[in-house]
């Protein structure tokens, strides 16, 4: 989860791959507090709970996932990033922004997803704190050959 007002969804499965993915605009605070729990309930054996960002707009997806029993996990961009692009790909923002867009992509191709017909900056990171997350938790020993970075 890329959290904020317009978020990045994405949901993997417990071999590890993508399954699917999405960009949504909640509209306003008040929507987005109410969507958080349909969001959740739409995802069969939801498991864990990885969100990317902080304040008001991680707090809810964090507090409803406890409140299920899950594990909620808060990341900041800098540390998936660390794990996922090279130091070169990391030094300004814009630079990362793009090779998370293509290592996204590469995602979606690796895990056999439906390729999108436009991949916003949100769901591409999505995937990314999701793929974070799938290594923390060891549903995949180590980041497949086709995704690692250079």
């Amino acid at each position: 989860m890329d959290a904020g007002l317009r978020a990045g969804l994405a949901v993997f499965g417990a071999d590890g791959r993508l399954e699917r993915y999405r960009s949504t605009n909640f509209g306003s605070p008040r929507r987005f507090r109410t969507a958080i729990w349909g969001i959740m309930n739409d995802v069969q054996d939801l498991g864990r709970v990885v969100v990317e960002g902080g304040g008001t707009f991680v707090d809810p997806w964090l507090r409803e996932a406890g409140r299920r029993g899950l594990p909620g996990i808060q990341v900041q961009a800098g540390i998936w990033r660390e794990v996922l692009l090279l130091p070169r790909d990391r030094r300004t923002g814009t630079a990362a922004k793009e090779q998370a867009d293509a290592l996204a992509r590469r995602v979606i191709a690796w895990s056999g997803a439906p390729r999108p017909t436009a991949l916003r900056h949100d769901a591409a990171e999505a995937i990314l704190v999701g793929l974070w997350g799938v290594l923390q938790a060891g549903w995949l020993p180590e980041l497949p050959e086709e995704l690692r970075p250079g």
